[in-house]
């Protein structure tokens, strides 16, 4: 999960994880992208980020998608209204308000 929230991102590993799946937290798109970098990064499952004061340049963006892995969008008005961010090949699109549960639901049913 990326997302500038600590308490929704750390509620959402842990959904993750009670439902058996290994879940990872990132602050920034950055921070994840250059994670995924690391000499012998795993491969994520899933990328599940919250768009909510990300800086999402398309750069960062593009190599988020590269990693192959489908990526979920979570949303909220703002974001929704950006036609740059809705036009990118999310696996899914979700928009706030939005509970923790469909959240995991919809990133479990993703990965199953």
């Amino acid at each position: 999960m990326i997302g500038a929230e600590r308490g929704p991102r750390a509620a959402l590993r842990a959904e993750l994880i009670e439902r058996g799946l290994d879940a990872s937290g990132f602050e920034t798109l950055r921070d994840a992208v250059l994670a995924g970098r690391l000499p012998g990064a795993p491969r994520p499952a899933l990328v599940v980020i919250d768009l909510h004061e990300q800086v999402a340049d398309d750069r960062l963006l593009d190599a988020l998608f590269s990693s192959g892995a489908p990526v979920v969008a979570v949303a909220g008005a703002t974001e929704a209204g950006d036609a740059r961010l809705r036009g990118r090949p999310w696996a899914r699109w979700l928009q706030r308000p939005l509970t923790l549960g469909a959240l995991a639901d919809a990133a479990a049913a993703l990965i199953a």
